[in-house]
């Protein structure tokens, strides 16, 4: 192989027009995914603390949401509830409500804007007063019953006109158990975007206070979410999702697990998402706010990292800035 002088490297990046012909990546708006946290409260916005720019939005602010993602050429969003604790309990009922919070925004933004996509989360853990994403039986998270639950909460997301249900809650067999439900009841389109590998992490937390689970959580989920040591376990789960039948996959979180993103696109060449989650986005959105990093640039150099990586597409907070600089 030639080498200097006679191969030079920078020759290409010397201009902007070059730089764009070599370019391997590119991130456009139809990368992102809007994840919008809901309330049932009566202010239509209410913002989370330690997500600056981030804020809860009730039933009446939701359609404006869907219709500003429209605009900007975000092609679908994911919606995440926050309930008034009195709605949950150790069975997580409020999830086999189908006039709730969730099923009801997702009529409301459907009817108004329905060529916007909606994914929305089967997950029991903001409707459990003990805030883990199954039932438990005394210490004990419980799989198959849990199941069972999830199975029957995404066909109740499906009929309010879901597009996608992506489960979150690491049960083993849960995407065989909601296709099959989803089959039986005829919603056969309906897609699946499983949270595959969906790790233990420590970068949750401004996301559980952001859905009132922070301080209502016993314990932790390393018992059914993945060891941040393993690599090899995230294929084996990937494997037995597709073969569940999972149209899609997702690694939670994203940008410390971008190699694990780079192993699951090449292994399967299924589409792949990321969730660059809250904890991601405070760090950014602090940094930035005192002045240490330049926002702009570091947001979209951490999305263009998912693209690099592999992913389809990029579940983000950032969305909407995000559309904003590409639109420009």
């Amino acid at each position: 192989m030639a080498t200097y002088p006679l191969t030079r490297l920078r020759r290409t990046r010397r201009t902007d027009w070059s730089r764009r012909l070599v370019r391997e990546n590119t991130l456009t708006r139809d990368d992102l995914i809007w994840t919008i946290v809901l309330s049932d409260g009566a202010e239509k916005r209410a913002p989370v603390p330690s997500m600056p720019g981030v804020d809860r939005v009730n039933l009446d602010e939701i359609v404006s949401e869907a219709k500003r993602a429209r605009d900007l050429g975000i092609p679908a969003i994911a919606l995440f509830p926050h309930v008034n604790p009195k709605f949950k309990d150790a069975k997580a009922s409020e999830a086999l409500n189908s006039k709730g919070l969730v099923p009801e925004a997702v009529r409301a933004v459907k009817a108004a804007v329905p060529e916007i996509g909606i994914i929305v989360d089967v997950a029991l853990d903001p409707y459990t007063d003990h805030g883990h994403d199954g039932l438990m039986e005394g210490e004990t998270i419980v799989n198959d019953p849990t199941v069972e639950v999830l199975a029957e909460s995404a066909i109740i997301l499906a009929e309010a006109g879901a597009d996608i249900v992506a489960p979150s809650d690491m049960m083993d067999g849960r995407v065989g158990a909601i296709r099959d439900a989803l089959e039986t009841a005829n919603h056969t389109d309906v897609m699946i975007m499983s949270y595959a590998a969906k790790y233990a992490s420590g970068f949750y937390g401004p996301y559980r206070d952001a859905i009132g689970t922070a301080s209502a959580l016993k314990g932790d989920k390393r018992t059914y979410q993945m060891d941040p040591a393993n690599s090899d376990e995230a294929l084996r789960e990937v494997e037995q999702d597709i073969l569940e039948g999972a149209d899609m996959v997702m690694v939670k979180p994203g940008m410390p697990y971008l190699d694990i993103i780079r192993r699951i696109k090449d292994e399967f060449a299924m589409p792949t998402y990321a969730f660059q989650v809250s904890g991601e986005y405070a760090m950014m959105m602090a940094a930035a706010q005192n002045g240490w990093l330049d926002e702009k640039r570091v947001i979209l150099e951490s999305l263009m990292s998912f693209k690099r990586a592999g992913c389809d597409g990029v579940l983000t907070y950032f969305a909407p800035k995000a559309a904003e600089w590409l639109q420009d």
